[in-house]
């Protein structure tokens, strides 16, 4: 392994690892809607996620505000699968619990990319969507499954 590739993985390292220290939700994409309202008592959140409906009726946003300040929002189908979670904040979620089995992924294509262990990465796959960046204390990021999202509901709704 040259140097570039070692200072690569190093920094691929210390991202994840800054990742999975940060509190975060643990309703997974891809599961169902239940988990909500555990990740507000896990998450320590007083107050019960803020939920709204969308406007076509299809589906529900559960928006939390973990103690961290970050605001994470869990798309939930009427057929009670979370199909997308958006995060924004001064710090990047835990996205080892939000994305669930896809952070597997998502790390095994971030580590093969040029850019690896920069601050904005996006994957875009046939089911699988993720995005995220920002710099110091402003992340943000979405990640959906496209086979669950709701028919009459359009990408640019996840926000």
């Amino acid at each position: 392994m040259n140097n570039s590739a070692k200072n690569i993985a190093y920094h691929l390292c210390c991202i994840l690892a800054s990742i999975c220290y940060v509190t975060s939700a643990q309703a997974m994409l891809g599961g169902d809607g239940a988990s909500v309202e555990n990740d507000r008592v896990n998450m320590k959140v007083e107050h019960a996620a803020r939920q709204t409906l969308a406007t076509n009726g299809s589906y529900t946003v559960h928006e939390t505000t973990l103690p961290s300040g970050i605001v994470v929002r869990q798309y939930v189908s009427n057929n009670d699968i979370v199909f997308a979670v958006t995060w924004n904040g001064p710090f990047i979620p835990n996205l080892k619990q939000l994305l669930g089995v896809h952070f597997d992924t998502m790390v095994a294509r971030q580590a093969k990319q040029s850019n690896a262990g920069h601050r904005f990465f996006s994957q875009h796959e046939a089911d699988l969507v993720i995005e995220s960046g920002g710099h110091q204390r402003s992340f943000s990021g979405r990640a959906y499954l496209s086979s669950v999202i709701p028919a009459n509901v359009s990408e640019q709704e996840i926000q």
